[in-house]
């Protein structure tokens, strides 16, 4: 339970769900940022402290936990928790129904002929219900993982809580408070430093850009594993007086507000909300076209969209965003626009909530337990 797209989600449908739903969380390794401040607000959190390799053991532990909590949905965020509970299925717990959502792959996406196997003819029989955040995980998980009839169900965001683009005299106010230089054209980058995210192909593509604009900057806001790395090449290619690392923030709207442009060089992306978010706030998005970014933004109607590890395309979408601000303010708009339509967070948890009363068997207003 870190910072993360999927973790936030559960605590999202816990709050919105709090007078429907006895909610628990299990947690397979450690309880991370937000199960610590949900177990603060009185959710239990229980950390299985799972150990290397496959750990047969938990299943039978996990099983205990579900039975005598007496838990009646489990929604398993990813495939490894429905792995862990489907065998606990299969070790007592078998009143429990499940619920699993693929958010994410990886890349490459290789999946062993014998995980397949054991999905198609086993794994999947305990899943009473798969949902995929975007129609490129879906089909990942149809026809890598061996699931069938996995329904797309698409993320979404609380657009009250992200304003329309603000108008000049605001902006500036906003840029003044968050210390933007005022004759700087800002690109901003929010996400861990992973190297799925893959800093790398947005650092030397933005220094192409500052080699012709001298006075744009580009602003990391995050933390991770590579952060060291991206740091020391930055410092390589001469760029560190143009390139800020922010670290982790909560003021996000604010952000993305001043801004000028978004992107993101995932090489692997299922429904960043992030982005959505960004759309929603009004800031241009230069996106990789992988995975779920290509359902959210139509290139040259939403944003602009480049091939990963693509340098140079790169280069230009964000060139082109900093340069045409008309065609920037059109793409923005059509952006809101299109999270208004199809990506709000109400319409996702409405979804699960009728899922939840399905698996478990009861009538929409009646509360149940499940994690």
């Amino acid at each position: 339970m870190q910072v993360a797209g999927a973790e936030v989600l559960v605590s999202q449908i816990i709050r919105s769900l709090s007078e429907r739903i006895e909610p628990h969380i299990f947690c397979l390794d450690r309880i991370g940022q937000l199960g610590e401040e949900l177990q603060s607000q009185g959710i239990p959190v229980v950390v299985l402290q799972r150990a290397p390799g496959i750990d047969m053991s938990l299943a039978k532990q996990f099983a205990k936990e579900l039975v005598e909590r007496k838990i009646e949905v489990v929604h398993a965020h990813q495939y490894t928790p429905f792995f862990y509970t489907a065998l606990a299925r299969m070790r007592g717990a078998r009143k429990t129904k499940i619920l699993v959502t693929e958010h994410g792959r990886h890349f490459p996406d290789l999946v062993s002929w014998k995980r397949r196997i054991i999905n198609r003819w086993v794994l999947s029989r305990y899943a009473d219900h798969v949902t995929a955040c975007c129609r490129f995980s879906a089909e990942a998980m149809e026809r890598l993982d061996g699931f069938r009839n996995v329904e797309v169900l698409y993320n979404g965001i609380q657009l009250d809580h992200h304003p329309s683009r603000l108008d000049a005299v605001d902006r500036q106010g906003l840029r003044n408070r968050l210390g933007l230089a005022e004759d700087c054209k800002y690109v901003v980058c929010i996400a861990r430093f992973h190297p799925v995210k893959d800093h790398e192909t947005l650092v030397r593509a933005f220094r192409e850009v500052v080699a012709v604009r001298p006075k744009t900057r580009l602003v990391l806001v995050g933390t991770g594993s590579e952060q060291a790395t991206i740091q020391t090449l930055v410092k390589d290619l001469n760029i560190a007086e143009s390139v800020e690392f922010w670290g982790v923030r909560r003021d996000i709207s604010d952000i993305l507000q001043a801004c000028d442009v978004f992107s993101l060089t995932s090489v692997s992306e299922a429904a960043s909300i992030t982005l959505l978010e960004s759309m929603a706030n009004g800031c241009p998005v230069a996106v990789t076209d992988v995975g779920g970014n290509g359902e959210h933004v139509t290139h040259g109607v939403h944003g602009l969209l480049s091939p990963r590890r693509d340098v140079q395309k790169l280069s230009e979408n964000l060139s082109t965003l900093l340069n045409d601000e008309e065609l920037s303010s059109t793409l923005a708009t059509n952006a809101r626009l299109r999270v208004q339509r199809d990506f709000q967070l109400q319409t996702a948890i409405d979804r699960y909530k009728s899922l939840y009363e399905l698996l478990s068997g009861h009538s929409p207003g009646s509360q149940f337990a499940g994690n």
